[in-house]
Formats: C-alpha cells, structure tokens, sequence
C-alpha cells in the first residue's frame, strides 16, 4: 500500500505513505486498513483523504518504481470530483494589529535613526 501510494504520486515519500495509512486516512473497497504492508490489486478503488481534500483513485495498474508524473498518472484513474477554487472575496486580514500599510516595507535608515532619537536612543 505505502509503496502504491509513493509511486502514483499521492505523497511525497513512503515514510508519509506509511503515516497515512497508519493514521487511517485511507480506505480500499470502503474498508479502513491500518497496515501499511497492505496489498492493493488491480481494480481496487481507494478513498485517500488528506489535508482538506479526499480523493477516490482506482488502480490500474501495480507500480514497479517511482518515475515522472506522466508515468505515476498511468497507475490509476482518478474518480474524485474536482474540485473548485473559489476566489476570496474578503480581504486579507493582518495577524498584526500594528503591521504597516501592505507596500510600505522595512523602515530606512533614516527612519530608523529618527525612531531610535524619538525613544532617547544613541542619534547615531
């Protein structure tokens, strides 16, 4: 299963494949499985959820390595709806209540000579 999943591209290495399957984000044929030794078959359909999305893939095809991505899609048939993206319509909201304007940027060296003057600092 961890091999699978590291060679159809789902995660970027088996150690997180093994973390997936043992944390129980992933279903075949709607069972939950534990072990990351799992066989998968041919025709198996695996629920993959991860993050905020799930993904539903059918084998196709058992992987004999990790090869380019054109290579990794050949191995199952997505089934998943895809998924939308829709634009924010809020604007960004700053985690700093005292964070400048967006595009004032770091304070020069003058501002910064005239702060320190302000605070009873060295002028230098």
């Amino acid at each position: 299963m961890d091999k699978w999943l590291f060679f159809a591209r789902v995660v970027k290495s088996r150690t997180l494949a093994q973390k997936l399957v043992a944390s129980g984000g992933v279903r075949v044929n709607r069972d939950k499985i534990a072990n990351p030794a799992q066989k998968v078959r041919v025709g198996d359909t695996l629920t993959v959820s991860y993050a905020d999305a799930v993904r539903v893939l059918k084998i196709r095809a058992p992987g004999e390595r990790r090869g380019p991505a054109s290579e990794a899609a050949l191995l199952y048939e997505d089934l998943s709806e895809p998924t939308v993206r829709r634009p924010s319509a809020e604007p960004a909201i700053s985690l700093r209540p005292d964070a400048p304007e967006k595009g004032t940027g770091r304070p020069s060296k003058k501002d910064r000579r005239s702060l320190s003057r302000l605070k009873g600092g060295d002028p230098g």
